[in-house]
């Protein structure tokens, strides 16, 4: 069993994790600051250890590369709290506890009589964070959601795409990432508050609320402009004549992402790109004897910009690779950036250098794994990675024994009857 040193700027609280997918973000988020956080699941394993990928492609609620790096720097113990017993043993819990977290669905906490007011009974200071889909008010309050269904509805997927297709999402659930991210926040402001009036709050997020912030930039042109943003795909279309330059392009070993702006916004990349194209011979006339400064890519036609500009760009970086466009173009001050996949991310030289990945032993498959470092850096190390995910119950004794003062005895009768 893992030994967690907790230290950090909120080494002195302990969060319960009762959340699913939707808010494991949040526990997360609290843990690399250094909150004692216990991720509570029922006996068997949280539903969130069969998402996938799984470690080489073993499916085991053991291997879940998505519950690994949504459950660092927490402990695990498993309980059901919809037991009777379950339920006085969480009590127990909250007794010796700071903040609860979780993200069932509206009302069900108190259905089973774990509601924020029962709980206050138990430690009148207590601050509970519900993540809802919704928000606990409202004509959708009880509806169920996946992660789709809020990034359809905050309006983020319209803006998401090709103009001539249909709209997309990201593929990994950026709602409840949002979501946690904001829970989190909440919970830690609740704590604030809570050290200067002695009082304890039940803190709501609502995910669909967490995505329209998110799509701020659609809301505010409607409401300055009653202009709807449409899909840009990967081009820039420019008026007048709506005439469309790429953004994203081809090169030998992947994509790299260059902006062909006009005027001075292009005055030093544009010239700079043009005799760098010309050492390789591929700069045509037109680029050669442009005036970049007066250059105006919406009153350009179409088939002139792709003939004469376009065209020759794109063979031009159909020849080099990321590094060497990256490296080169930083040298001769074109803004053209690498496109990374993962393995691009992770074999980025300045994110090696800041020292951004940290490596967590995984004892259970006699292997490390490489995961994303700590969000904040300081002097003091007040934000880290502190651990790999929990095992199944794995420090049930530790808590359950040590901390809780269950017997031994106890604890095995507990098991048997499927309440731990």
């Amino acid at each position: 069993m893992q030994v967690i040193q907790q230290t950090g700027m909120l080494a002195p609280y302990r969060i319960l994790d009762l959340t699913n997918e939707m808010g494991l973000m949040c526990g997360k988020l609290l843990g690399d600051l250094g909150a004692d956080v216990i991720k509570i699941e029922k006996p068997g394993g949280d539903d969130a250890r069969r998402i996938g990928p799984f470690y080489r492609d073993e499916v085991d609620p053991e291997k879940s590369l998505y519950w690994f790096a949504l459950n660092t720097s927490k402990r695990g113990i498993t309980l059901d709290i919809e037991t009777a017993e379950g339920k006085e043993i969480f009590k127990k819990l909250v007794k010796v506890s700071d903040a609860v977290v979780e993200s069932f669905a509206p009302g069900h906490m108190d259905e089973i009589g774990l509601g924020y007011d029962a709980l206050c009974k138990e430690n009148p200071d207590i601050i509970v964070t519900s993540i809802t889909p919704f928000g606990p008010a409202g004509p959708y309050k009880d509806f169920k959601a996946s992660d789709i269904t809020l990034w359809a509805l905050s309006g983020l997927s319209f803006i998401c795409g090709d103009p001539d297709r249909p709209p997309l999402r990201i593929s990994l659930p950026q709602s409840f990432f949002h979501a946690g991210a904001d829970a989190a926040t909440g919970t830690v402001m609740a704590l604030y508050h809570r050290g200067v009036s002695g009082e304890g709050q039940h803190v709501h997020v609502s995910i669909l609320k967490a995505m329209e912030r998110v799509a701020y930039t659609a809301h505010t042109l409607w409401d300055g402009r009653a202009k709807i943003l449409r899909r840009p795909g990967s081009a820039l279309k420019i008026p007048p004549l709506g005439t469309t330059t790429p953004v994203v392009w081809s090169c030998r070993d992947g994509y790299v992402a260059f902006y062909l702006f006009g005027g001075n916004m292009g005055a030093v990349s544009n010239p700079a790109l043009t005799r760098w194209m010309d050492e390789e011979g591929l700069a045509t006339d037109v680029m050669k004897g442009m005036d970049w400064r007066k250059f105006d890519i919406g009153r350009t036609p179409q088939d002139e910009i792709d003939r004469h500009i376009v065209q020759p760009i794109s063979r031009f970086f159909r020849n080099h690779t990321q590094e060497e466009l990256w490296k080169e173009g930083v040298r001769r001050r074109v803004m053209v950036y690498p496109i990374y996949d993962a393995r691009g991310v992770l074999e980025n030289e300045h994110l090696r250098e800041r020292r951004f990945w940290v490596e967590l032993e995984h004892s259970p498959l006699d292997h490390s794994i490489t995961y994303p470092g700590p969000f904040i850096r300081t002097d003091k190390k007040l934000c880290r990675v502190r651990c790999r995910a929990p095992l199944i119950g794995e420090h049930n004794s530790e808590i359950y024994e040590k901390e809780l003062r269950i017997s031994r005895n106890e604890l095995e009768a507990l098991s048997i009857a499927g309440i731990i």
